[in-house]
């Protein structure tokens, strides 16, 4: 059982924790690409309008990704279990 909770651990720390990450770095991209087009663009009511629909999906996608983060974090020392990340 120790074999397969190492690799359990291995796969979550080598894998799972830096695709989360990318998501997150991403999710802000988009965020702050939305509000270099909302600013860029002040005079044309519609590029506005997509800037302020990016910077409300990278809002979006971070609370995704820190709410799922905050809920397994939760669980995990409901159950007494170590988290990694």
């Amino acid at each position: 059982m120790d074999k397969l909770n190492e690799f359990i651990t291995n796969v979550e720390r080598e894998i799972l924790t830096p695709i989360v990450t990318l998501l997150a770095l991403f999710a802000f991209a988009v965020f702050v690409w939305g509000i270099v087009q909302f600013i860029a663009n002040a005079g044309d009511e519609e590029k506005r309008k997509t800037g302020q629909m990016h910077m409300f999906w990278g809002i979006i996608g971070l609370v995704i990704i820190f709410g799922a983060n905050a809920i397994i974090r939760l669980m995990a020392n409901t159950v007494g279990a170590d988290v990694p990340f």
